[in-house]
């Protein structure tokens, strides 16, 4: 339908003039950061860096609202701060997450930062924002990289170390896609996953992550999306046809345990990876359970 169509683009001119207009203020006082290398001034830059990425949030979260009118629910445990450390992880479906998941959160809980592929950085104007807002931009090595270099083992795993130690003095929220991809029927067939409706999750990246921060994330975030109309597309979302978004969340310990070396200690892994496989069966059914009450209303 024409309308639509029209929601979708203005929705999409929109995200891309308030993107512009963060840019303009946004680049100059990250490059004002790296020029005066003071803790105490790029604690202040920090600060005010993250608000006008938050400012950026509210306009968009403002007209994804007028234009696409989803209702988003949002349940579970909701007592949350900006001033706590969290690591956050959750289902991939779609690449609305991330535009829902900013939208509930935003106010909640400290700016979220995920990690993003090192390519990403050249996405014109968003790549450069990501850059000042210290987003952890990785590469990963494969084992044919290592094996025709040895000297690149373990350098995945003290680049993240060095990303997460720039979160260690302002609270922060570290999200984590434990299943590295988003799901679709196919996946799920090709990794014959256990679970019914999520992929089989990577627990390294979260055990890295857990271990650089030293203790300082002491507070998961377990979330849980689910599109009672199916995973929809960007433009899906933005054109209106999204009708309703649900998200549940669980607040759950880190405890000591969950620190080690996950790269060279095997009963380490093993701990961490049965941690995490329960983790995924507890969010496989609460998916269903999501499922079923939405096929009942």
């Amino acid at each position: 339908m024409m309308i639509h169509f029209l929601f979708g683009l203005t929705t999409t001119l929109l995200f891309l003039l308030v993107t512009f207009l963060a840019f303009v203020p946004l680049l100059p006082l990250a490059l004002a950061k790296r020029l005066i290398p003071s803790r105490r001034w790029q604690k202040h830059c920090n600060r005010a860096l993250d608000w006008i990425a938050s400012r950026w949030i509210d306009l968009n979260s403002a007209h994804q609202a007028l234009l696409t009118r989803t209702d988003i629910h949002l349940e579970g445990d909701l007592n949350l701060s900006r001033r706590e450390w969290y690591m956050m992880v959750s289902n991939h479906q779609s690449w609305v997450d991330i535009l829902v998941l900013l939208r509930v959160f935003n106010g909640r809980i400290p700016y979220v930062k995920f990690f993003l592929k090192k390519s990403l950085i050249w996405v014109p104007l968003l790549g450069i924002a990501w850059w000042a807002l210290e987003f952890p931009f990785m590469r990963r090595y494969s084992k044919a990289e290592i094996e025709r270099n040895p000297a690149l083992k373990g350098k995945d795993v003290e680049e993240t170390r060095r990303a997460c130690e720039k979160y260690r003095h302002n609270p922060v929220t570290i999200i984590n896609y434990l299943e590295g991809t988003r799901f679709t029927p196919d996946k799920h067939a090709q990794q014959q996953s256990p679970y019914q409706h999520l992929l089989i999750p990577r627990a390294g990246g979260l055990a890295f992550t857990l271990a650089a921060m030293d203790g300082q994330l002491h507070s998961l975030l377990d979330v849980t999306i689910y599109y009672p109309q199916g995973n929809p597309t960007y433009w899906e979302y933005a054109s209106g046809k999204v009708r309703r978004v649900e998200i549940h969340v669980r607040q759950l310990p880190i405890p000591d345990d969950l620190l080690g070396d996950y790269a060279n200690d095997p009963e380490f892994r093993r701990h961490f990876q049965a941690w995490v496989n329960k983790l995924w069966h507890e969010k496989d059914a609460q998916l269903e359970r999501m499922a079923q009450k939405s096929a009942s209303q």
